[in-house]
């Protein structure tokens, strides 16, 4: 039994720690969805005005978002269509979670702008984190690390799955 410090490992993060790239390639949440890359992207559901997608650095493991296609960073720009789908989306996503993962709770909502926590303030956002009793811990305390428990490319496949089952009637 090997003893001593753990690894974790989560490669996906390296683009976003190290910054890879550098260039701006404009509104990610305007600019994936024009992409038919789906699953590079991490998109696991296309509605008419919005669209579901992983978030690549997640806060805990299955965390999603729901995002109209409208670039806006104000709520109140988004119509009633707008409005209703998204949270349709949110619905059909807590449904989902319950499915895939059977959570204990969600963490459900939106950082509207800078100052509200968001960190993509020009383009709004609907968070959904599925949530389990104690699945909090001291890492993101003492070590400013956060544990996600399983790679995120076997979760988009979870949900994609779930999602295409639940929307195909």
């Amino acid at each position: 039994m090997q003893r001593g410090i753990k690894k974790l490992w989560a490669p996906w993060r390296m683009a976003y720690i190290s910054k890879l790239g550098g260039k701006d390639e404009g509104c990610i949440f305007c600019t994936k969805p024009k992409q038919q890359t789906d699953k590079e992207n991490l998109i696991l559901h296309r509605g008419r005005t919005a669209f579901v997608i992983m978030n690549l650095y997640p806060y805990s493991n299955g965390h999603c978002m729901v995002i109209p296609y409208k670039h806006t960073s104000d709520l109140t720009e988004l119509t009633d269509e707008e409005t209703l789908e998204l949270m349709q989306l949110v619905k059909l996503t807590i449904k989902v979670f319950k499915k895939v993962f059977n959570p204990e709770g969600f963490n459900t909502g939106f950082n509207l702008g800078r100052a509200g926590g968001a960190g993509i303030s020009q383009h709004i956002h609907f968070h959904v984190l599925p949530r389990w009793v104690g699945d909090t811990n001291f890492m993101p305390v003492l070590a400013e690390t956060r544990v996600i428990s399983e790679h995120i490319a076997d979760t988009y496949d979870k949900l994609k799955k779930a999602f295409d089952e639940e929307t195909k009637a």
